[in-house]
């Protein structure tokens, strides 16, 4: 599980303008139409191109529940791809992304601080060059120890230091006992 990529994804696909297949068939005959044929589709859902065929003329309605979980993610993955673009580069560029966690943050400081590592619930708004460096990162095939680091830096930066305004020494921002995570665009 990709906490933090699953995240950003989450995201982005809340800016969607329309509604993702929801039903098996549909779902199987939009990414026949995307795929270009039911052999490709077979191949990546890891499925015989015979059971394609029969979602696809509505012969089969109900997956195994592990095939609904690899088609709804094929489906979302490529589902509105200009629309998902359009709201990377704008997080990127103007709108910047909001990260409300409940999680255990501590960090690196001098000795004597009190502040140390507790459950913080927190909603900060990060500013358009953090959401950049995440989903680039995203983009580029981070995986989700690196993306946890990106958020933390940005973390330190924004929260802690409160955009270098803040004095101190602080070294390091670390995640820990994550209980919630969410993005927004």
């Amino acid at each position: 599980m990709s906490r933090f990529g699953d995240g950003l994804d989450a995201a982005v696909q809340r800016s969607f303008t329309r509604p993702a297949p929801k039903s098996a068939p549909a779902q199987m005959r939009y990414l026949v139409r995307q795929l270009k044929g039911t052999r490709a589709v077979a191949r990546t859902l890891r499925i015989s191109q015979r059971t394609v065929e029969r979602y696809v003329k509505n012969q089969i309605r109900t997956p195994r529940p592990d095939l609904a979980a690899r088609l709804d993610r094929e489906v979302k993955q490529r589902w509105q791809p200009q629309v998902r673009a359009r709201a990377r580069r704008q997080a990127a560029t103007t709108g910047g992304i909001v990260i409300d966690t409940r999680a255990r943050l501590g960090y690196t400081a001098p000795i004597g601080t009190t502040d140390e590592s507790r459950i913080r619930h927190l909603t900060v708004a990060l500013p358009p060059q953090h959401a950049a460096r995440l989903f680039d990162a995203q983009q580029a095939g981070a995986d989700d120890r690196r993306l946890q680091q990106i958020t933390a830096e940005a973390l330190k930066d924004v929260y802690f230091q409160d955009s270098g305004r803040r004095a101190g020494s602080l070294e390091e921002v670390r995640f820990t006992d994550i209980e919630h995570l969410e993005f927004e665009l």
